[in-house]
């Protein structure tokens, strides 16, 4: 069936019951000045076969290249068999799980990941995905402000080490309903030093690690912000989990919100997305969670099922009563991450963890005995870094580019309001994928390109 099924004569049709002489009567509520006009900026079109190869050349221009990079998106191994059932027609054409008696098996998968999340983050509860981290933060922020009702200031506080795109999306999507965000600056280390704040907020953020891959004193953070009344927003990296303290287990009483990109899960890079993302929280606020809920319950003859329920979004109840207008998941890659959590396991992932954190030590380390390169921050970090160089990021990235590597982020791109020069800085990741070669290659040609004798 074409996706537009209507022919000729449907439309003409229909325009003649309305009364419209054409489609374009449709739109004539729309003032000129605000009219696109012609698109002439598109390109002609080209054949399939010309389409096929030009795709093919640019593809091939990701080929080959060992992956430093992060910053929010991570070159995590991940196992054929992820993949191979994610692909199966049942999960990859499969649509929202509205009829329950026909969708339990795409329902247990769900309640599993549901399950799985919320150990990991060592909260109560999970949703079943939204888009992203980033888009994850926003609706965590708005979320906080419908749960904190003693506190009407509206303004919630986030780290200057909070990746600048969470920052700017949540910016976009809660600064036009009545809500505030300012800024907690960092310390010489990287991360927030003695917070204070002249009122309460509704909300602190605090991400672990933060964007610059420090780890922040969360404790301290936690309790401070609940001694104020506050709620805590936790964005965390899933994979840290394995070995850092979970979120629910920060200060006395934990973290209220927990949010984060799920990419590091069994998700490709895929030059940027699409991933999903993850929000789990605390029993007590379950009813402010925006997205889907999978509930486990009986039949009446004692079997187990499935079903969604809380849905709490524009489709099923009153708008005004909603919690959120997201109205689709990431289902398909919320399949993929559940899979690598059942493959991988505690141990796993543990594991995935450690050989990331040591190669990023082991990287780190060599690095910094090359004359005029030097740590950004000092302080732990998990598996991501930030150095500062003795010339510009750009024209190191494009250098060891040339060698087949990809050394990470210039910081001059995110990170100009918190570092000095941060166009001389480079962020970047190790996973378990990087091998000792490979890291000792990057060594050797970051060295040279360094002390300028090139590549």
């Amino acid at each position: 069936m074409p996706f537009v099924p209507h022919t000729e004569a449907d439309v003409s049709a229909m325009l003649t019951a309305i009364g419209a002489p054409d489609i374009e009567a449709l739109f004539d509520e729309i003032p000129d000045r605000l009219r696109n006009g012609e698109l002439s900026h598109v390109p002609e079109g080209m054949s399939e076969l010309a389409m096929l190869n030009l795709l093919a050349f640019r593809a091939a221009q990701d080929e080959g290249l060992i992956c430093f990079a992060g910053g929010g998106s991570y070159d995590h191994h991940i196992p054929a068999a992820v993949w191979d059932l994610t692909s199966r027609g049942e999960f990859m054409t499969a649509y929202t799980p509205y009829q329950a008696e026909a969708s339990q098996g795409t329902l247990q998968l769900i309640y599993e990941y549901q399950s799985m999340m919320a150990a990991l983050t060592g909260m109560e509860v999970s949703n079943a995905s939204v888009y992203d981290g980033a888009s994850g933060l926003a609706e965590a922020m708005l979320m906080a402000v419908r749960a904190n009702k003693k506190n009407k200031s509206g303004v919630i506080v986030y780290p200057e080490s909070l990746h600048p795109n969470y920052r700017s999306a949540a910016t976009s999507v809660v600064s036009n309903q009545g809500i505030t965000l300012k800024s907690l600056p960092i310390d010489m280390s990287g991360i927030v030093g003695d917070p204070h704040i002249e009122e309460p907020p509704v909300a602190v953020v605090i991400q672990q690690p933060n964007f610059f891959g420090r780890l922040e004193a969360v404790d301290t953070l936690t309790d401070w912000a609940h001694d104020m009344g506050s709620l805590v927003i936790a964005v965390v990296n899933p994979m840290s989990l394995a070995v850092l303290k979970p979120p629910g287990q920060w200060g006395e009483d934990g973290a209220d919100i927990v949010c984060g990109d799920g990419q590091p899960l069994g998700v490709p890079m895929a030059s940027g997305g699409p991933s999903f993302g993850f929000i789990c929280t605390r029993q007590s606020l379950v009813r402010q969670m925006p997205g889907r809920i999978i509930g486990r319950t009986e039949d009446l003859e004692g079997r187990t099922g499935y079903a969604l329920t809380l849905q709490a979004r524009e489709q099923h109840i009153r708008r005004g009563k909603a919690t959120s207008n997201i109205c689709t998941n990431q289902g398909l890659l919320v399949t993929a991450g559940t899979i690598y959590l059942s493959l991988m396991g505690p141990s796993g992932l543990e594991e995935v963890a450690i050989r990331s954190l040591s190669g990023a030590q082991a990287l780190m380390t060599a690095l910094c005995k090359i004359d005029g390169v030097e740590p950004v921050f000092d302080g732990p970090v998990f598996n991501e870094f930030a150095l500062r160089l003795p010339v510009p990021a750009a024209s190191v990235i494009d250098e060891m580019l040339k060698a087949g590597i990809f050394p990470g982020l210039d910081l001059g791109d995110f990170a100009g309001e918190q570092i000095d020069g941060a166009d001389h800085c480079l962020l970047t990741a190790v996973t378990e994928k990087r091998t000792d070669d490979q890291i000792n290659a990057f060594v050797e040609v970051f060295t040279e390109v360094v002390s300028g004798s090139g590549v």
